[in-house]
């Protein structure tokens, strides 16, 4: 049973207006990026959820997927500053936070710090599990605080910022994987998958014919902004907040009432900050769809990107051949809305 919505605040009326935008100027966004990109609607919406509810994505898939492309064209349509980082084993912290130069100026010599490339928008952070961790924990700083500490002072990011980091499910020797306690700061884990056969043969033929046609810019910064604050206003009703915090308690082994397949197949499950970004997600892709509440399909279609990696498997259930989306389809259909 669907929930109604929950009466509306005095600020909401104030925030009609940009939800309206949001909502006509989604078809504008999937068009602008019908330019460059073909198919991958799922993960197009969940990193545009993530963008419009402030939160980070990890995104997941092969080489040679457009992730680069994808993510670059999304911060054109924001009109957001963007830099990618190649993440290599002798990446140092100060590669990426910047540096503090000695320059010889009429006054005399005095030191100047250069900012890095984290300093944008919209970070693209490749292959983020092939730094050592000292790197890994300068970047995940500057995601939690949005800001960086360098040469002995604290330096702000530029608003508003995001991070994108992608990893390659292949090549996994010689990597230093996220522990759980960082991978939960992402929002979403985005899968970009292999197309279909149609969608890679309209590739191939868009990318040996004429160059794509540039992409036109939607939104600015700033409206990026207003967008956080109308959605943190969206009401939502207590019975949704109560289902996405049982979905992603679920999930927790050895813990009273646990269900079976919970216990013989995840060895740690999802913690508070799931049903949090569960519903910030759902208030996101309720105004994306027109509506001002939300309803129980919004939490069951983003059950996904919010939980598989925060859902860690045991010996069990690799064995078994049990995939982490075949535990969260199994708690979707045992945990039932209220």
């Amino acid at each position: 049973m669907e929930a109604e919505s929950a009466p509306a605040n005095q600020e909401w009326p104030n925030e009609e207006r940009t939800v309206e935008q949001l909502a006509q100027s989604r078809a504008r966004i999937e068009k602008e990026l019908s330019k460059v990109i073909v198919g991958q609607k799922g993960p197009i919406e969940e990193i545009l959820i993530a963008l419009l509810a402030g939160g980070h994505c990890l995104i997941t898939g092969a080489p040679g997927l457009a992730k680069t492309l994808l993510v670059k064209s999304v911060a054109q349509i924001f009109h957001l500053k963007f830099q990618r980082i190649q993440f290599t084993p002798d990446l140092m912290p100060a590669d990426i936070t910047g540096t503090e130069i000695l320059q010889e100026t009429d006054e005399g010599r005095h030191l100047n710090f250069v900012k890095g490339p984290i300093f944008a928008n919209m970070v693209l952070a490749d292959e983020i599990n092939r730094t050592p961790p000292k790197t890994q924990a300068a970047l995940l700083e500057a995601m939690q605080e949005h800001q960086i500490t360098a040469s002995g002072g604290r330096h702000p990011l530029e608003e508003p910022f995001f991070v994108l980091a992608t990893q390659n499910p292949i090549e996994m020797e010689g990597t230093y994987p996220l522990p759980e306690a960082q991978l939960d700061r992402f929002m979403f884990n985005v899968v970009i998958d292999y197309l279909p056969e149609d969608e890679e043969v309209e590739v191939v033929k868009q990318t040996t014919s004429k160059k794509p046609e540039p992409i036109e810019p939607i939104f600015t910064g700033e409206d990026v902004l207003r967008f956080h604050q109308t959605v943190r206003a969206v009401p939502v009703a207590d019975e949704m907040v109560r289902y996405a915090v049982r979905l992603a308690a679920a999930s927790r082994p050895n813990q009273k009432e646990t269900l079976d397949f919970v216990n013989q197949w995840i060895s740690w499950g999802a913690g508070l900050r799931a049903a949090q970004f569960l519903i910030l997600g759902a208030k996101v892709r309720a105004v994306l769809q027109g509506r001002s509440h939300v309803i129980n399909e919004d939490i069951q279609k983003l059950a996904n990107p919010t939980l598989r990696h925060r859902i860690l498997t045991n010996y069990r259930a690799e064995a078994e051949g049990v995939s982490v989306e075949d535990i969260i389809q199994k708690l979707l259909d045992q945990v039932k809305p209220i």
